[in-house]
Order: C-alpha cells, then sequence, then structure tokens
C-alpha cells in the first residue's frame, strides 16, 4: 500500500445490521474521522435513498452525512443517463428510492401490459423483497421478451437481517437472465466503476485505500482487483465457508469494524 488516505466501508453488516449498531461501529467510524482520512459509506442498499440512510446512521451516533454515502441506485442513475440517455425504465424494486434516480424516466405501470401497449426500453431490478411476486417478475420477463434491455443495481444472494439471512435480488436475477436469455449490466459493486466513484469522491488513488465488507466477492475481492485494500469483516453475511470456497483471499480479515482503526495505526507505522 501506499499511505492510506481514505477508508471504503459498507454498511448493511459491517457498521448495521437491520439498521441498529453493531458493538464499537460508531466509535470505530469516529475515529477514522478524527485521523483525517477520507470516508465514503459504499452500499447495494436499495431499500432507501442517501437522505435517508444518512439521517438513520446518524440518528445512531455515526457521523455521517448523505454526501458520504454513494449508494446502488445513485450509480444506476449515472449508468442509465449514459448509457440509455432518455431511456423510459420500468423499476423493480422493494422500496421507494425514486429520489435519488435522477434523470432516469420511470414509466407507470399501472395499465402498462408486457404483451400490449407501452414497453420500456430498460427494465431496472433493484433490491428483493414483497415486490417480488410472480405478476412482477413475470412482467419483467415480458418486457425483455420484448427487447426491453436490463440493468440490475446488483445480484446479491441474500443478506442478512435481524431474522437472519434473506434472499435478495441474485436469487431471482439468475432466473430473468436464463428465462429472457440476456444478461443483466450490474451497476453497483461489484463493479469497477461503483468503485472508482468512491475512489473520486474521497480525491484518494486505489493503492490509498481500503475497502471493508463482509461480502468477500462482491466488497472485498472486487476491490482488491481494482488495486484497493480488502478487508473482510467477520460480521453481517460473512460465512466461513464462502471465505474458504472464495475465488481469492482478502488482504486483512477483522472480526469486526471495530478493530479497524487498530489495523489502520499498524499500517501507518509501516
Amino acid at each position: 500500500m501506499e499511505s492510506v488516505r481514505a477508508v471504503l466501508i459498507d454498511i448493511d453488516g459491517v457498521l448495521t445490521v437491520s439498521w441498529e449498531p453493531l458493538p464499537g461501529a460508531v466509535e470505530a467510524l469516529r475515529r477514522i474521522r478524527e485521523s483525517g482520512l477520507g470516508v465514503a459509506l459504499v452500499t447495494n442498499t436499495t431499500s432507501r435513498t442517501r437522505a435517508s440512510i444518512a439521517e438513520t446512521l446518524a440518528g445512531a451516533g455515526f457521523p455521517v452525512d448523505a454526501q458520504d454515502i454513494l449508494t446502488a441506485p445513485a450509480a444506476t442513475a449515472a449508468f442509465v443517463a449514459d448509457r440509455y440517455p432518455g431511456a423510459r425504465c420500468s423499476l423493480l424494486n422493494s422500496g421507494d428510492i425514486r429520489e435519488d434516480l435522477v434523470g432516469v424516466t420511470l414509466l407507470d405501470e399501472a395499465g402498462m401490459d408486457a404483451g400490449r401497449g407501452t414497453v420500456p426500453d430498460v427494465v431496472i431490478v433493484g433490491g428483493a423483497g414483497p415486490e417480488f411476486d410472480y405478476a412482477s417478475l413475470n412482467r419483467a420477463f415480458g418486457y425483455l421478451q420484448r427487447g426491453a434491455r436490463l440493468v440490475a443495481m446488483h445480484r446479491n444472494l441474500y443478506w442478512r437481517t435481524d431474522q437472519g439471512l434473506q434472499l435478495d435480488t441474485g436469487a431471482f436475477l439468475t432466473g430473468l437472465e436464463q428465462a429472457a436469455r440476456t444478461e443483466a449490466e450490474i451497476t453497483g459493486k461489484p463493479t469497477p466503476a461503483f468503485f472508482e466513484a468512491a475512489l473520486a469522491r474521497v480525491g484518494a488513488a486505489p493503492g490509498q485505500a481500503l475497502m471493508i465488507g463482509d461480502d468477500i466477492e462482491s466488497d472485498v475481492l472486487a476491490a482488491q482487483r481494482v488495486g484497493i485494500t480488502g478487508v473482510l469483516v467477520k460480521t453481517g453475511k460473512y460465512l466461513p465457508e464462502t471465505h474458504k470456497a472464495a475465488c481469492g483471499r482478502p488482504d486483512h480479515v477483522l472480526d469486526s469494524v471495530a478493530d479497524l482503526p487498530a489495523l489502520l495505526d499498524s499500517v501507518a507505522r509501516r
């Protein structure tokens, strides 16, 4: 590593679970802030806007505001504006994130029919939840059969809540891709563009940053592939079996984000 200038931190499973702070997480982030390092919270969370996330985290004691947060919906808005300017889009997502989809033209699903009438140019798939029922998935399938492009904010298979592991978008996205014989364009983690946007936000080069996450593939190894030092924490969705079966090894493994300040101190002394 070069001199550390910034840290990129996942939220769900690293700082919080079901939006409740994990032990030591608030104090760890405070210490990192006090050290003068740049901080970006990078998340595939698609159920809330950046403003809502910031409000919840700040209310729990985390020293953050909306400008510190990069979400998959925000990255999706930038991607669609660049790749499909002016496109009419159908959104399948759990939660209201329209505020963060700046510049994206979302069609009103009421009255639309995948078999006739208006068909969107792009189907955008966000986070899974009750909205991912048969009718909604089948409607998206119909749009894809008629030529709509498929954009997904992520392909995470599951995440951890206070009720345990819960299915996420990837479990449904694979079926849509295979049935419609298409491949989704991913906009959130683990895409290089997502990490590059986070680095630009904190003004750091890849070799000057750490990425801390609970998903070994999408958070840690994906960051390492673009030159960022990867730090895996054993909280959230972490499972020993996925760690062992992963396609690579993290640069560092910590019990939790509470141990991050000590790691940063040790790196600084080298």
